[in-house]
């Protein structure tokens, strides 16, 4: 099933929460790398949950990870673990807050390396799913084929996001720079 026809067919009270997801922000381009390292950091934390407690918690994880600013990020410390570990508004894991920490640092080589994480990434494309599984397990943490997927497609990289029926297929394929299309 497409996240589409899962949208469309959610109860009430879940389906605006997803459908605000899915009509602006899935599988539309994301240019700034905080937001870039925000959606990453929202896909490692699925991992086992419902995207429903995700969104639910959008809000907290922004708030909880500096606005996922990522030189914040990659300078977190001992004291913000205890605060991560403590806030009940994200998904208190430790393999998943160590995660996100070790993957901003890894970010933030990235910028160094290749002017932005957004650079790194459209230099990467066009892959197969399969490549950027590799490639993800390379160089970030706690980031198997299913986050890689997701966060690639939600993102723009891989197609998928939304069937050619659904009324947002067209805005996603437009706001997608040419080369970007394949």
């Amino acid at each position: 099933m497409s996240y589409c026809d899962f949208v469309n067919n959610l109860p009430g009270g879940e389906e605006l929460l997803h459908k605000d997801y899915h009509d602006h922000q899935y599988g539309f381009p994301i240019t700034d790398d905080n937001e870039l390292f925000g959606r990453l950091v929202l896909e490692i934390n699925q991992a086992g949950l419902s995207w429903t407690t995700i969104l639910k918690k959008q809000e907290n994880f922004r708030k909880a990870y500096r606005d996922f600013d990522v030189k914040k990020v990659a300078r977190f410390g001992d004291k913000d673990y205890g605060r991560l570990l403590q806030d009940a508004g994200i998904i208190r894991n430790r393999l998943k807050i160590n995660a996100a920490v070790e993957n901003a640092k890894v970010v933030v080589a990235l910028q160094k390396e290749y002017g932005s994480f957004k650079n790194w990434l459209d230099q990467q494309h066009p892959k197969t799913r399969e490549e950027w599984t590799k490639l993800f397990r390379q160089n970030f943490r706690f980031t198997g084929g299913e986050i890689v997927n997701e966060f690639l497609m939600s993102t723009g990289y891989l197609p998928g996001a939304h069937v050619p029926g659904c009324p947002v297929y067209k805005k996603v394929v437009k706001s997608k720079p040419p080369w970007m299309r394949l």
